[in-house]
């Protein structure tokens, strides 16, 4: 049986408090609530761009962890997605999109 597969990462506690390194969390953090949402709803990248008033390659982009949330960009795609931003560093993942209560 092979031994050599990594089963998970262990990130040296220094690492974390890195400002890059929290950076990068936050954008995949990110990346991953628009995702998450926007596949909820059944939309392609080309529907949520347009209703974001954003290119599809922008929308990629920020799918691929590639886009720093701004809170301008964070209102955009709530009002876009029809949800609430839940951002809480205590958590994991830190930032969520929520869709209103019917």
């Amino acid at each position: 049986m092979s031994s050599g597969y990594h089963t998970s990462w262990k990130v040296p506690s220094e690492h974390r408090e890195d400002p890059a390194y929290r950076a990068a969390g936050r954008r995949m953090d990110f990346a991953q609530a628009v995702y998450d949402r926007r596949s909820a709803l059944g939309w392609s990248t080309a529907e949520l761009a347009r209703r974001a008033e954003l290119s599809e390659e922008d929308v990629e982009a920020i799918e691929e962890s590639g886009v720093e949330p701004t809170l301008e960009l964070i209102e955009r795609l709530a009002t876009a997605l029809e949800a609430g931003a839940r951002i809480d560093p205590r958590s994991s993942p830190e930032f969520r999109f929520e869709g209103y209560a019917a």
